[in-house]
C-alpha cells in the first residue's frame, strides 16, 4: 500500500513541501513516482519519517539526523531506543503535570504548600553522572549542596528565572536579530550570570576560565540536542552559542 504525498503530510502534520525538500536532499525518498510526477510513500518510507519526526522533536538539524539514519541499520532498534525515551518523558511530564496541580489547587483552596511534592518532575540529579564526568565530584556535590540548601519559594523562583531566559533566547533566535545585536548580547550577559551564580560550575570557581566554559558551552548546546532543545532546537542552539562566544570575546 503506497500514500500519496499529500496525504502523508496531513497524517504527519508536515507540508508537501517539506517532503519533497526531504526527498530533494537524499533523507526521505519516494517508494514510487507517477507518471504525472506524484510522489507516493510505503510502509518503509512512513517509518522512517516518523523517526526524523522523532528526531527533529529531539532536537537535531537534517544533517544530523541523516547521520542517524546512515548509521542505524535497524529500523526496530532504533524505534525502541526512541520509545524507550519518550515513555522517560512521558513519565517526567506526567509527574510535573500532577505538582502543578496540585500547588494550585493548593493556592485556590488557600491550603498549605507541601515543599517535598512541588518538584515532583523536576530531576536536578538526572545529569549527575555526566557533571562528574565533564567536571568532578565536587562540581556536583557543591551544586546539589546548593539547590538542596533552597527552600520551595527559592527553587520555584529560579526556575521561573531560567525558563524566562530560556523563553527569551527563543524569542529573540526567533525574531531573527543577530546574535551580535543590544538583545542577544543582553541575553549572553544574563546567560553568564547565572552560570557564575551556580556554585560548582567551572564559570563560578575562584581564578576559573570562564571564558572556555562558557564557549565550550555554547558548542554542547548545538553537539547535543537535549541542551538544545531548550533553546528551540537546532537553530537556536546555534543563535545562543554564536551570541554568547561574542559576549564572551568581549567582556570574558
Amino acid at each position: 500500500m503506497e500514500w500519496s504525498i499529500q496525504q502523508i503530510a496531513k497524517l504527519a502534520g508536515t507540508t508537501s513541501r517539506t517532503l519533497r525538500h526531504y526527498g530533494d536532499i537524499g533523507l526521505l525518498s519516494p517508494s514510487s513516482v507517477g507518471g504525472n510526477g506524484y510522489r507516493y510513500y510505503d510502509q518503509t518510507a512512513l517509518v522512517r519519517l516518523q523517526r526524523i519526526l522523532l528526531l527533529r522533536e529531539l532536537g537535531l538539524g537534517l544533517p544530523q539526523i541523516s547521520e542517524v539514519l546512515t548509521r542505524e541499520t535497524s529500523e526496530e532498534s532504533a524505534l525502541e531506543s526512541h520509545l524507550a525515551w519518550l515513555r522517560q518523558e512521558q513519565d517526567r511530564l506526567a509527574r510535573q503535570v500532577a505538582s502543578v496541580e496540585a500547588t494550585v489547587r493548593a493556592l485556590r483552596g488557600g491550603e498549605g504548600l507541601m515543599a517535598e511534592d512541588m518538584f515532583d518532575g523536576f530531576d536536578h540529579t538526572q545529569y549527575k553522572d555526566e557533571v562528574e564526568q565533564r567536571w568532578g565530584k565536587d562540581a556536583y556535590a557543591r551544586s546539589d549542596a546548593w539547590w538542596r540548601g533552597m527552600d520551595a519559594e527559592e527553587k520555584a523562583a529560579w526556575k521561573a528565572d531560567v525558563e524566562a531566559l530560556g523563553q527569551g533566547w527563543i524569542t529573540a533566535a526567533e525574531s531573527g536579530v543577530a546574535p551580535d545585536s543590544a538583545e542577544a548580547q543582553d541575553l549572553a550577559r544574563r546567560h553568564v550570570e547565572w552560570l557564575t551564580g551556580i556554585p560548582g560550575t567551572p564559570a563560578a570557581a575562584p581564578g576559573g576560565d570562564v571564558k572556555a566554559y562558557v564557549t565550550g558551552l555554547g558548542e554542547m548546546y548545538v553537539a547535543d540536542p537535549r541542551f538544545g532543545a531548550n533553546y528551540g532546537g537546532q537553530a537556536g542552539a546555534e543563535f545562543v552559542r554564536d551570541a554568547l562566544r561574542i559576549y564572551a570575546d568581549a567582556n570574558l
